[in-house]
């Protein structure tokens, strides 16, 4: 029989774990991690979050709200208290992580039981699959644009004919880029820290010098930042809210397997404050960022380049275009595997624990972005915005579920050991918890209904807060009339 040890900061760990080990639910990779094994401070929480917010749909996206008729301030104020609104749900899902050194899909056995959480984790890893296949594909693009400065010919080198509608250079940086994202994978927990510590403080310079010469060359701010918004009374209000959900939606994913990194960390005070003090302020800093240098571009190119791809490659100088592109190429691959591969890695190896390990998973994952064609997903503004709005309520509907039962329903309290076995308090029926299941489809359910119904299309745009808020209500009900 295992022990558990309680530390007097709250956290816990297993002092055996012979019987565990023989678990069909047990592999190394999803095994609580051990107090002393647990390297992550403060700085590196922080490196985290700004690492994975410098990236392109970051820096663009206050260009999606200022298209719909915000002007920049709005644009601004709507992405800092969308990430500020899904900093409760991250921190609130990250506690079990440090106190218990669990990851994700572990820490959803509780409340889904033993099985049941492959439900919230095969959805969770699913949305990180489209999002690493988005993130590649930005960073192939990338790739591409560094490899044609290098080299003047290289477009030339696999031939003119495009394949669906792209060069076969760009499919070669796409894969390579790709290929970069499996390597950090396949090297650990350990290589994706240093990755972080190192992009993050790299990124934020080399942007900062990207704005200072666009103020410098525009001599001034642009005209962008003096143009007013479009919207006004109740149509702004009609246009905030589902920009608003967006936004959430924007690091919904996150807000579910941050037990994934908390898990590493050395106490909850150092987790908190490091998330608390990098993500909204290098979520709207970032984003302003892209504002001003897109408003500068107007002046200096005579058009508004969002792009950031775009605007470096008409610099005229190799070597700085080479440099801005090695930063986008960081930046993109920083988040991609921070945000994007992790967890499903963890996820997928949670399904078949003996069989698929972090490593596997992550290769996994890297295949299903591929399949789901990331190209056509950036194909448009609307797409991009249709696809944050709708994922987000999906997974505000799981986080609704973990977060009342973790909080409310067991106050904080999990039987470490028998998150790993199939017979132990979290069987529930036949390893699935019904409540936490029919809460789950009630909640997606409620989110998603407006995309099928017109005159519910309400319920779409506040997605992420309908789902997150019925499935916790109607778990909880369900929870009382069990009791």
């Amino acid at each position: 029989m295992a022990t558990e040890i309680a530390y007097p900061d709250g956290r816990v760990e297993l002092s055996d774990e012979s019987r565990i080990n023989a678990s069909p639910l047990f592999n190394h990779d999803l095994a609580p991690v051990r107090v002393k094994d647990r390297s992550w401070s403060t700085y590196n929480y922080a490196a985290l979050w700004i690492s994975m917010a410098h990236c392109i749909p970051t820096y663009m996206l206050a260009s999606g709200l200022m298209d719909k008729g915000m002007n920049w301030a709005q644009a601004l104020c709507t992405i800092l208290l969308g990430n500020c609104i899904v900093l409760v749900p991250i921190l609130l899902n990250s506690h079990p992580g440090t106190k218990y050194g669990i990851p994700f899909p572990v820490f959803a056995r509780a409340s889904y039981g033993v099985f049941g959480s492959n439900l919230p984790a095969l959805l969770r890893a699913l949305v990180a699959c489209g999002w690493f296949g988005i993130q590649a594909w930005i960073g192939g693009q990338a790739l591409q644009t560094l490899l044609r400065v290098l080299f003047p010919s290289w477009t030339e080198c696999l031939g003119h004919q495009a394949i669906g509608g792209h060069l076969p250079t760009e499919w070669f940086s796409f894969l390579v880029f790709w290929g970069l994202n499996i390597l950090v994978v396949y090297k650990g927990m350990e290589v994706l820290k240093h990755v972080e510590n190192w992009a993050a403080p790299f990124v934020l310079v080399m942007t900062a010098l990207l704005v200072w010469w666009a103020i410098d060359r525009a001599h001034g701010l642009g005209p962008i930042l003096s143009m007013g918004g479009t919207l006004h009374g109740d149509a702004f209000w009609a246009a905030f809210f589902p920009a608003l959900t967006a936004m959430v939606g924007y690091w919904a994913t996150l807000s579910l397997n941050m037990p994934d990194f908390t898990r590493l960390g050395h106490s909850q005070k150092e987790q908190a404050i490091g998330q608390i003090v990098a993500l909204p302020t290098t979520m709207t800093v970032f984003a302003g960022m892209g504002v001003i240098i897109t408003s500068a571009s107007a002046i200096i190119y005579g058009k508004a380049i969002w792009d950031p791809v775009d605007l470096v490659g008409r610099f005229e100088s190799r070597t700085v275009v080479a440099i801005a592109m090695f930063t986008v190429v960081v930046a993109t691959l920083s988040v991609n595997i921070a945000a994007n591969v992790v967890s499903p890695a963890n996820d997928f190896s949670n399904a078949f624990p003996k069989h698929l390990s972090f490593r596997t998973g992550g290769l996994i994952t890297g295949l299903v972005g591929i399949a789901m064609q990331p190209w056509h997903l950036l194909e448009s503004g609307a797409r991009y915005l249709g696809w944050l709005t709708t994922l987000s309520g999906g997974m505000g509907t799981v986080a609704g579920v973990l977060i009342a039962d973790y909080w409310i329903v067991r106050k904080k309290q999990l039987a470490l050991e028998d998150l790993y076995l199939p017979d132990g308090v979290y069987r529930y029926t036949h390893g699935w918890n019904p409540r936490a299941v029919i809460a789950t489809i009630f909640g997606c359910a409620l989110a998603w209904l407006g995309l099928v119904i017109p005159q519910l299309a309400a319920l779409t745009d506040y997605g992420w807060f309908v789902g997150a808020f019925g499935a916790a209500g109607l778990y909880l009900a369900l929870e009382k009339l069990n009791a």
